[in-house]
């Protein structure tokens, strides 16, 4: 089989001694051709894997931002089935690591054992599943493991050690930590305990740990950084895009602020 192409990222980013930046984008908004134009332009700015979500009516753990994105998306007619075409697409020239998020209902209308086999056929790297415990997933975490497709777990800054072992024995291609309390969104600055939070997961998990939420600004992502894995970056860069709309630089500005947010981390 293959080697997943987000172990070969953070691999090449610790020979390298660099962090890693994930730019989240969601599938669809303001289309799936943007999409895969947005997705390209990250790479080209420096972006080590992207998260794209999957476009659902009731993002419980989405901000404003991102519910907006959703809405545009479905508004166009992105679904699942087509997100996927669409990384179809995007993998026939490119082997940047591509990790799908996505709540469990869409998946679950697709089909359990359809969405594994369309994923892996579809370049898919990793799954992050935004309201499933994982608990409840251990059979679509199995077919994805077997399909070779990571699954990407939360960690939240409320998680117990218990649970944070369970998570940290679960988990694969990375483990993405939660950084506040709450739904996604730009902040003003990064919560107190975020570096006693990575710490408590850092001492027992070996994969890599991505810091996500509340990330707006490049010195911020420098800050988390700092402690991290890996910074992922979505609702400042939705934002970006949201304002940017009907204008002819959408990609251009979204690629500007992935320059900045990768010369900030170094």
């Amino acid at each position: 089989m293959t080697a997943n192409r987000i172990d070969a990222a953070f691999a090449r980013l610790g020979v390298a001694g660099r962090k890693g930046l994930i730019p989240f984008l969601a599938a669809g908004d303001p289309s799936l051709g943007a999409t895969a134009a947005l997705v390209q332009e990250c790479e080209a700015r420096g972006a080590d894997l992207v998260e794209i979500g999957v476009p659902f009516s009731d993002p419980l753990a989405d901000g404003p931002v991102n519910q907006r994105a959703y809405q545009r998306a479905l508004a166009g007619g992105a679904t699942l089935s087509r997100t996927l075409e669409m990384i179809a697409r995007v993998r026939g020239r490119s082997d940047l690591p591509l990790v799908l998020m996505s709540y469990i209902n869409p998946i679950h209308r697709f089909g359990l054992d359809k969405f594994v086999l369309s994923a892996r056929d579809a370049g898919v790297d990793g799954v992050i599943l935004s309201d499933a415990p994982p608990e409840e997933t251990a059979p679509l975490r199995g077919g994805l493991r077997a399909a070779g497709v990571h699954s990407v777990l939360l960690v939240a800054p409320t998680s117990p050690a218990r649970r944070i072992s369970l998570i940290a024995a679960e988990a694969s291609g990375y483990i993405y930590y939660v950084s506040l309390r709450g739904v996604t969104g730009p902040r003003e600055r990064l919560p107190d305990d975020l570096v006693a939070g990575l710490g408590r997961v850092r001492a027992v998990a070996s994969q890599p740990i991505a810091v996500g939420f509340g990330i707006s600004t490049p010195a911020q992502a420098a800050e988390a950084a700092a402690h991290a894995d890996a910074v992922i970056v979505g609702s400042a860069l939705v934002a970006t895009l949201e304002r940017s709309l009907g204008t002819p630089d959408t990609v251009a500005q979204i690629g500007r602020f992935v320059r900045d947010l990768r010369s900030a981390i170094g």
